[in-house]
């Protein structure tokens, strides 16, 4: 035998009901299921309290302020009955909703004459939903050929008076139920259709068992009659991981321990209502929770005997909203039966904990509560301490609100090391604090108190640590779409399949924006969309003046540039696993990463700003990222996709002494120097770098060396030199004159004059068997760029094209210099350098 139960969505609409006759038909149901619990159709138990509120308002003169309401929900009824049921069938379920909702109205207006509502009426009030809903049920199962008949339990299950939310009483409702089933026909006995939620007291008043009460109404008929199964059925799949809501890649639990079920459904899993599993559990009988919309999909059980999974744990949950309050004092310290009295006074109020931890020290202890009581819960302490309080030994209560709780819950932990870490990691890693942690002497449950606002985001970190470890993520936030910037998104584009699938790693672009454009998706953005979007490509522009409000309500529009809500807008959406990432050369930009950092938000970038500009902002930005372990990455500030900061890094972690640094560090200067070799004229070669592209548009950008100066002063500091971009002597390549042209034409007319200069200076070197080349030296605490001779057998000499080299003189490598050798520019290596640190961060979860 089973028994089943559908709940509100199930039973909603006309095509829902249809579901249901024809899972009743089943073979794996027809003829093996006495009882069939249903809630009131969806939302009708809402409606109800709303019209009861609306009631004790008052009223005077004209309709009730909940007319409305009452004639849709006695339409809503009548619509069933006249869609499922012809001729005298219909003329009586209609008869019966009148009859009912007649009644309901009476006392409706009963309580708008009194102006005020009890719980107890409220209880009477809310009875009406499945009362409805189960009587309209029977009559429809039978007009579709299942012989059924209207039961209400409230003579059957009995109840304390705690009205809202009365415990049921297990002896007496266990012998009513069985009384009244043996009293009905063995044979071909109609399947009885039961109103769930609603019981009764033991003498007669009507009561409810908690909001979800119909999931315990099942279970109590399948206790009572020990049946095989109790089969919950509602709208999703079963029990999932996660709450699917938050965390878009949860998936279903196929079987859960009675144990785990209860520390997964008190902590916010709304697809079962805690107190069910207790009977069902006494009895040993599995709980199947199944979807009416999806009845082929194998749903969860729930038993005392379920398989260990694959994962360390079987799910996770959370409660949304939280107060934590909070007692301490060494008036605490070796008392015997302080907690006795702090949750005493908590009982004798009613209010109920969801969590309590004690620190070893005995000096404070905290438990958790809803926050509507939590007022009452620090009256309640103040109250019982009074005298200690007064004195000094213990200080006032506090309570800490906008608070929720994360618990991951698992059999399985009890033999596995590493849950408490993998979790801790998992939130440090992306910034959230924990307020208070709690774990049962069962193990099962592993709970954390973290602040609200970071719910969804803890939840998916989680997840990903415990059920895709071997998965990583990344959502991106890219400022900069232009050459490189969109190299990178057409790198993203071309690679990420690739990378999720033989890789494991997922890169997600979340926001993009250039110096005109933003555009933002929570969901993700495809790259090479983003990047014709952003840079006005397929001609599309940002409507701020709302004619395309609806695509902004999407938040997959466009809109005007700016910086600030870019940052912000990224830190709100507090996504796990995040990254900015900044392809500007903007100061502006560079400006903001401390805040970003603090926000718990890695940084990539290849400009150079931050880096090369104070000394003191440098050091805070690196201090931070790795003090906090947020990653600071800016590989591609020196020689593009060439691995030289993170050899430089190397060196130090395995205990070697950088002695001296000798680099080229520009690949304008190197494709100038690398080609002058008297052919051509040095104002020749520069023309010929700018048609290249090598140059910026005015070639002066690159020839003044400020660019291969930025570089070398990232590289003495990555090396642990103090030193301030002012310290950095630079050697002008380009007389005086050049710089003061008023334009490039006339630069190149003053370059050509400096040609014979030049030559001169080439020459001079040639005859040594020298060739000249622009070099930065790093070395004693010191660091300057000059124009040097560099003989056949310098490695500098080695150099083609535009290519950068770096070579390094350490302790170890002192006989032969370690040399980094290629090249240090161009959108391709740029690019694909920033792509490799953006990789990095999705690393792997310890």
């Amino acid at each position: 035998m089973k028994v089943l139960k559908f709940g509100g969505t199930s039973v909603g609409s006309e095509a829902a009901i249809s579901r249901i006759i024809g899972i009743l038909k089943d073979p794996d149901h027809a003829g093996k299921t006495p009882v069939v619990v249903v809630s009131a159709f969806s939302r009708v138990t809402d409606t109800l309290i709303d019209m009861a509120r609306k009631a004790a308002g008052g009223h005077s003169g004209g309709d009730a302020p909940y007319q409305g309401l009452f004639d849709e929900l006695v339409k809503r009824h009548q619509d069933v009955a006249s869609h499922f049921l012809k001729g005298g069938e219909r003329k009586d379920a209609l008869a019966e909703i009148d009859g009912l909702c007649g009644e309901l109205g009476r006392i409706l207006e009963g309580i708008s004459l009194l102006g005020e509502i009890s719980a107890r009426t409220l209880d009477l009030v809310m009875s009406f939903g499945e009362r409805l809903s189960a009587s309209l049920l029977a009559r429809v199962f039978t007009a579709n050929g299942i012989e059924s008949a209207f039961l209400d339990t409230r003579p059957l299950i009995k109840a304390g008076d705690r009205f809202g939310n009365a415990p049921y009483l297990p002896a007496p409702s266990y012998t009513n139920i069985r009384s009244f089933f043996k009293g009905l026909p063995k044979k071909k006995a109609p399947l009885q259709v039961a109103t769930g939620f609603i019981a009764s007291t033991m003498d007669g008043q009507t009561v409810t068992l908690g909001r979800g009460g119909s999931d315990l109404t099942a279970a109590i008929f399948g206790a009572a009659l020990k049946t095989n199964e109790v089969e919950i059925w509602t709208d999703v799949d079963g029990i999932l991981t996660a709450d699917p809501r938050m965390v878009k890649n949860a998936f279903r639990i196929d079987e859960i321990l009675y144990a785990e079920a209860m520390e997964i459904s008190h902590f916010g899993a709304k697809v079962l209502f805690p107190p069910t599993v207790k009977p069902a559990l006494e009895q040993g009988i599995p709980i199947s929770i199944r979807n009416t919309f999806n009845p082929e999909g194998g749903g969860t059980r729930i038993v005392s005997d379920a398989a260990e999974g694959e994962y360390p744990i079987r799910g996770i949950s959370s409660i949304n909203h939280i107060a934590l309050v909070r007692i301490q004092g060494p008036g605490m310290v070796g008392v015997a039966g302080f907690s006795a009295r702090v949750f005493g006074a908590l009982a004798r109020r009613g209010i109920s904990v969801i969590l309590i931890t004690q620190s070893s020290s005995e000096y404070s202890i905290c438990f958790a509560v809803l926050p509507a009581e939590a007022r009452h819960a620090e009256n309640a302490i103040e109250e019982e301490f009074a005298a200690e309080i007064r004195s000094g030994v213990i200080d006032k209560p506090v309570a800490e609100t906008d608070l929720s709780i994360i618990a991951v819950v698992g059999s399985k932990m009890k033999s596995a090391s590493g849950i408490s870490g993998k979790l801790f990691h998992a939130l440090g890693r992306n910034g959230i604090n924990v307020v208070a942690i709690a774990q049962g002497s069962s193990e099962i449950n592993i709970s954390a108190v973290i602040a609200r606002q970071d719910e969804a985001k803890a939840l998916n970190a989680v997840h990903e640590a415990f059920f895709h470890a071997t998965v990583r993520s990344v959502n991106l936030f890219l400022m900069g779409a232009g050459l490189i910037g969109g190299t990178l998104l057409e790198q993203i584009a071309s690679h990420r399949k690739i990378l999720a699938e033989k890789d494991q790693i997922n890169i997600n672009l979340i926001g993009v924006a250039n110096d005109k454009r933003m555009l933002f998706n929570p969901e993700g953005l495809d790259p090479l969309k983003a990047k014709a979007l952003v840079n006005g490509e397929d001609g599309q522009v940002a409507d701020k003046a709302g004619k395309n409000k609806k695509a902004a309500e999407t938040e997959n529009s466009l809109e005007p540039v700016n910086l600030k809500t870019f940052v912000e807008k990224m830190i709100a959406y507090n996504l796990p696993n995040a990254c900015f990432c900044d392809c500007t050369a903007s100061d502006e930009v560079s400006a903001l990463y401390a805040k970003i950092l603090s926000a718990s938000i890695p940084v990539v970038t290849p400009n150079k700003r931050a880096n090369s500009g104070k000394l003191e902002y440098y050091r805070r930005l690196t201090g931070f990222s790795r003090d906090r372990g947020i990653p600071y990455l800016y590989e591609t500030t020196v020689c593009a996709g060439l691995p030289v900061i993170s050899t430089l890094r190397d060196l130090y972690l395995s205990g070697d002494r950088v002695r001296r640094i000798e680099a080229v560090l520009s690949g304008t200067l190197s494709f100038i120097f690398n080609n002058f070799d008297g052919a051509k004229p040095f104002s020749a070669l520069v023309r010929e770098a700018k048609a290249k592209g090598y140059t910026e548009p005015d070639p002066r950008d690159d020839l003044n060396a400020m660019d291969a100066a930025r570089k070398a002063l990232i590289l003495a500091r990555e090396c642990g030199l103090s030193l301030e971009f002012a310290n950095v002597a630079i050697e002008p390549i380009l007389p005086r004159a050049c710089f003061k042209a008023k334009n490039v034409d006339a630069f190149f007319k003053e370059l050509e004059k400096s040609d014979a200069a030049f030559e001169k200076r080439r020459a001079e070197a040639a005859a040594q068997g020298k060739a000249l080349r622009y070099v930065a030296v790093i070395e004693e605490g010191a660091a300057k760029l000059a124009l040097r001779p560099e003989a056949a057998n310098s490695p500098f000499r080695s150099l083609v094209d535009s290519d950068n080299m770096v070579v390094i003189t350490t302790d170890r490598y002192s006989k032969l210099p370690m040399v980094i050798k290629g090249p240090g520019a161009g959108a391709q290596v740029t690019a694909g350098g920033i792509f490799a640190d953006i990789a990095r961060i999705a690393r792997p979860l310890v």
